[in-house]
């Protein structure tokens, strides 16, 4: 009997079929080993040699301070610079009886990595490696792999590198440095009994793992400060939302109530004309609806906006005729406080009247709040074109012994949203004595007091 079965065909080199076929054959610790090696490309080869100076820092740092004012702001540049001199010198120093140019050659040898760091950290890092051999090979031989000089040069190195860099590029270059000690050790090591490779692992190893550590502090910080910040946005957002429902609930109230009298003038306005044109009748009827129209869909959006445990005001909204037993409440509350009324006192649009009774509301429980047992004055200024408001309290008589309540930090921003509407204008702020004072204009149009009137 013959086997049927037919084994499909690879394809051709390029082929999908034969890719997947090849990595569907690549073993886990293949690919493992391939994105390691293309994360060291990454970190380490790819652009090894690019510019990327060293750039300056905040001027008003703890240790920038202790520098000259000039120097301000290079404090990382002169650390690296400080640690380039001292490698330099135990370079030409520590050369066991080199002298003379071969000394200074060594030093300079050690010390060129560190300032390249400030240019080009990856090819430093590349340079340092390529430097430990020679500098061995200037001094002698002795202290293999690492020269006193190319010891503090590779490690100084290490470590600005892996500031300037991230965690990975540090695990890389710690893995690469002690392959090359190992290397060091047992190909040319020549059977040496002591190396220093142990303490450059160990002091390097320290070293990076701290600025690892504090690599993922600050980002972690970063996150948590921008997470912070989107927060603060989204509550400020809300708040203003919040603020804005508020107003359109109270004035639907005063909508509410022109649109009925429209609508009651309309269906009486016929009769009041003794025997009216029909168009005229039909003039009034299409008004009557439209109002009413108008007047049901208002209350459909006041449905929208309002809360689950909103009520319905049983009284109409408060005006500034009802602030006498407004600030009568606030001094049984505590607060002494000053009434002050300057112009020709008239009626005003009623959400005018409305907004400025609640800005001042608003203002009067701040000061109970911020500033317990502090006098107030408000200030009530009819004028031309508008009205103006002025709420000032002093500061608390002790503040040390009178702790504050906190509230709920909408007060100024309700404020604002109130005159905004209105097209006005406000300042609120401390004042020199210590208090808080909140100033706001709301202009009043002439069509807009013609329409009162009316």
């Amino acid at each position: 009997m013959t086997d049927t079965t037919h084994t499909p065909s690879p394809g051709p080199p390029g082929s999908p079929r034969s890719a997947g076929d090849g990595a569907a054959q690549r073993s886990p610790e293949f690919q493992l080993a391939q994105n390691a090696l293309r994360g060291l490309r990454k970190d380490l080869i790819d652009d090894a040699f690019a510019y990327r100076p060293l750039p300056r820092t905040a001027a008003n740092g703890r240790l920038t301070r202790l520098l000259p004012r000039p120097l301000r702001g290079y404090g990382p540049h002169a650390a690296v610079s400080a640690a380039a001199l001292l490698a330099f010198w135990v370079g030409s120093v520590e050369s066991y009886g080199v002298q003379g140019l071969l000394a200074l050659l060594t030093g300079v040898v050690c010390a060129v990595p560190v300032l390249m760091t400030l240019l080009r950290p990856v090819g430093a890092f590349w340079l340092s490696m390529a430097a430990t051999p020679v500098v061995s090979v200037l001094s002698g031989w002795r202290d293999w792999p690492w020269m006193p000089g190319a010891f503090i040069c590779h490690l100084s190195v290490l470590i600005v590198v892996a500031i300037r860099t991230r965690p990975r590029t540090a695990a890389w270059m710690w893995a690469l440095t002690a392959l090359y000690g190992f290397l060091a050790e047992t190909v040319l090591g020549g059977g040496r009994d002591y190396t220093v490779s142990a303490p450059m692992l160990f002091l390097s190893a320290l070293a990076l793992l701290s600025v690892s550590v504090w690599h993922i502090r600050r980002a972690a910080e970063e996150e948590v400060t921008a997470q912070q910040t989107v927060t603060a946005h989204e509550r400020s957002r809300r708040t203003l939302l919040e603020e804005r429902t508020t107003i359109a609930r109270e004035l639907h109230d005063v909508v509410a109530h022109h649109m009925s009298v429209v609508a009651i003038q309309a269906e009486a306005a016929p009769y009041r004309v003794e025997n009216p044109p029909p168009e005229l009748e039909r003039a009034f009827v299409t008004i009557r609806e439209n109002a009413v129209a108008a007047l049901t869909e208002l209350r459909r959006v006041l449905g929208v906006v309002r809360a689950e445990d909103y009520e319905a005001p049983d009284a109409p909204q408060p005006t500034l005729a009802d602030l006498d037993g407004l600030l009568a409440n606030v001094r049984d509350a505590g607060l002494e406080v000053e009434k002050v009324v300057t112009g020709a006192v008239r009626e005003l649009p009623q959400g005018v009247e409305l907004s400025a009774y609640r800005i001042v509301q608003e203002a009067l429980s701040n000061s109970l709040r911020h500033a317990p047992g502090a006098a107030a004055r408000v200030e009530i200024g009819y004028v031309l074109g508008g009205l103006g408001l002025r709420i000032v309290n002093g500061p608390p008589p002790n503040p040390a012994l009178v702790k504050p309540s906190p509230g709920a930090g909408h007060g100024i921003t309700g404020m604002r949203e109130r005159v905004t509407m209105l097209n006005g204008e406000m300042t609120a702020g401390a004042t020199p004595e210590g208090g808080y004072e909140v100033t706001v204009f709301l202009p009043v149009t002439a069509a807009e007091r013609a329409g009162e009137d009316a």
